[in-house]
């Protein structure tokens, strides 16, 4: 066995800091000040005060933010986009999306095909989001009959003018019990923009005998092509992702350069993504990228079942 070769030693003194050179804080830029820091307020304030005493420090400054841009956009009359999972039905914000549709505030709503499968199983039945892990080991997952044989029969007649507006009609149209809870019918009662843009496989509609894949994309690809028309008019105007992390922001950019290669501006606008996990792509896509050359974008965090309503209810205050 060779031997091992000798090692130089280091040797390694305490560092005095004698002679080190210092500043005033007085004079330093400081990125937290106390007329920035949270207010104290009385119980039984409104909601207005509650949010003035929030700080003007990191996620409350961005939310405020938010909300600002949001009712800028509003009254500049300038196009609030929302692009939205289907978990944003399946807590229960329907009813608060739906009221900003009908006030004007949100001027086009964009969802995944799962999105549908809930606005329409709210609005049918009351109910929605079966147990998965129940009826995954019996093969029972996504067997409710009406929502297989409806859906796909909405979407293979009207699949010519596109997925939102054959379901939001279909719905509109109908008995059905809860239908004031669907947003889908909100958008055609209203003729504002909901558009649904599918990926094959991900739903359970796809898994019914009744399901057309050249229907279920003709009516798909018209909904990107209306989607697209609302991202060209985002100038000045904002775009909010909400607990989508793939579809939605892959669908968002790929319409915003068809937009800007077209020659349409959108360069000065707002973008948020708004979830409890923070993804790759809704960072990129949606807050980063289309935001390089102008405008800003903002995260915010947290439980949609908590953080829309405080967006809701600030931007109820700010009308």
């Amino acid at each position: 066995m060779p031997a091992r070769p000798r090692l130089k030693k280091m040797k390694f003194k305490p560092l005095s800091s004698k002679g080190l050179k210092t500043y005033s804080i007085k004079d330093r830029q400081s990125k937290v000040k106390v007329e920035d820091f949270a207010a104290l307020k009385p119980a039984g304030c409104s909601f207005g005060d509650f949010l003035d005493s929030l700080p003007r420090i990191l996620a409350a400054k961005d939310f405020k933010a938010v909300v600002s841009a949001i009712l800028n956009a509003h009254r500049n009359k300038k196009t609030v986009a929302l692009g939205m999972g289907a978990h944003v039905i399946k807590v229960g914000l329907g009813p608060l999306i739906i009221d900003l549709m009908d006030r004007g505030v949100v001027n086009a709503v964009a969802m995944n095909g799962a999105g549908v499968v809930h606005d329409f199983e709210t609005a049918f039945a009351g109910v929605t989001s079966e147990d998965v892990d129940k009826e995954l080991g019996e093969g029972a997952f996504g067997m409710a009959e009406e929502t297989g044989r409806i859906l796909n029969k909405a979407i293979n007649k009207g699949a010519k003018s596109g997925l939102g507006r054959a379901v939001g009609e279909l719905i509109e149209r109908s008995r059905f019990p809860y239908k004031d809870k669907s947003i889908l019918a909100a958008g055609a009662r209203r003729d504002i923009p909901v558009t649904v843009h599918v990926a094959l496989g991900t739903d359970i509609l796809h898994i019914h005998p009744d399901m057309d894949g050249a229907a279920t994309g003709e009516a798909s690809l018209f909904d990107f092509k209306l989607f697209s028309s609302v991202v060209a008019s985002l100038e000045g105007g904002v775009y909010i992702n909400i607990g989508s992390a793939v579809i939605l922001p892959e669908v968002f950019l790929k319409a915003l350069t068809l937009a800007r290669n077209l020659g349409h501006k959108v360069e000065n606008f707002t973008t948020v993504n708004m979830d409890f996990l923070q993804h790759y792509r809704p960072l990129t896509n949606v807050v980063r990228r289309p935001t390089l050359g102008g405008g800003a974008g903002y995260r915010l965090t947290g439980h949609h079942e908590i953080m829309v309503p405080l967006l809701y209810a600030a931007i109820m205050e700010g009308l």
